[in-house]
């Protein structure tokens, strides 16, 4: 009778140290997984890359634009503010920002140009390009292949058409389930 409690207490134990390791281990793989996706640097290396190829500058990386991006790639993953009529450069109303629903029809470019101001002690505008995939198929490489083919985007990223006089002098970046975002600025950041 002893030894088939011993033994019931033994797998017991063994089955509570297995389960333990395997959440600690899956919150470790899911920790892992989002500093990865909200990287930074592989994306704006490779918009400064193709801006290069251009013959255009480098745009230096603003930790400010940085913070815009990461809080906004979070946004549109946790709280969904892209629902129709609303756009990707959308905010939802569940966070420390100004909520914004941005159309099409570029009425309300404002709400998503002020939020570098909004949310942190950059000086100038915000001006955005975002893709979405799926929930976890983003790259940066997928991500500017998008971009370049879009008329729109790709004119933001190399300066073209109606951002032909526009000089960027600050650049953020991040990518996490499924969407990328960049944002560009005109002035420099002194964060």
């Amino acid at each position: 009778m002893k030894k088939n409690i011993n033994f019931t207490f033994s797998v017991i134990f063994v089955l509570s140290m297995v389960l333990s390791f395997s959440y600690c281990t899956k919150d470790k793989k899911e920790a892992e997984e989002e500093k990865k996706d909200i990287g930074t640097s592989e994306l704006i290396n490779l918009v400064n890359d193709y801006r290069e190829s251009k013959g255009l500058a480098r745009i230096p990386a603003s930790a400010s634009l940085n913070k815009v991006a990461q809080l906004h790639v979070k946004d549109l993953v946790e709280n969904h503010p892209n629902q129709a009529p609303c756009n990707m450069h959308s905010w939802s109303d569940k966070g420390s920002w100004k909520p914004c629903c941005y159309t099409s029809d570029h009425k309300k470019a404002s709400c998503m140009w002020s939020k570098p101001r909004e949310l942190t002690s950059y000086k100038g505008d915000g001006y955005e390009i975002a893709a979405r995939v799926g929930p976890h198929d983003i790259t940066a490489k997928k991500a500017l292949s998008l971009w370049k083919k879009s008329y729109g985007h790709n004119s933001v990223i190399i300066n073209k058409g109606i951002w032909k006089q526009l000089e960027w002098q600050a650049i953020g970046a991040a990518m996490y389930k499924g969407y990328a975002v960049v944002w560009f600025g005109e002035k420099k950041d002194t964060e």
